[in-house]
């Protein structure tokens, strides 16, 4: 299996909009602790490490440019 990049999700507008209300009204420090938790749970569900060594080098590389 290797890191899926194309849009994987039925209904991304409903995702999307719930994970900004997630953050709505957050302060900043806040707003780092729940992505850091989001984060970390997602990390764990996938539990493979080498997507998310890939997904890890994508966003290194993506962030370089």
């Amino acid at each position: 299996m290797s890191l899926v990049l194309e849009p994987n999700i039925p209904e991304p507008d409903v995702v999307f909009a719930r994970l900004s209300q997630l953050f709505s009204g957050l302060d900043d420090d806040a707003c780092v602790r729940l992505n850091a938790k989001l984060l970390l749970i997602l990390i764990n569900h996938i539990g493979d490490q080498k997507i998310l060594l890939e997904a890890f080098e994508k966003v290194t590389k993506s962030a370089e440019t």
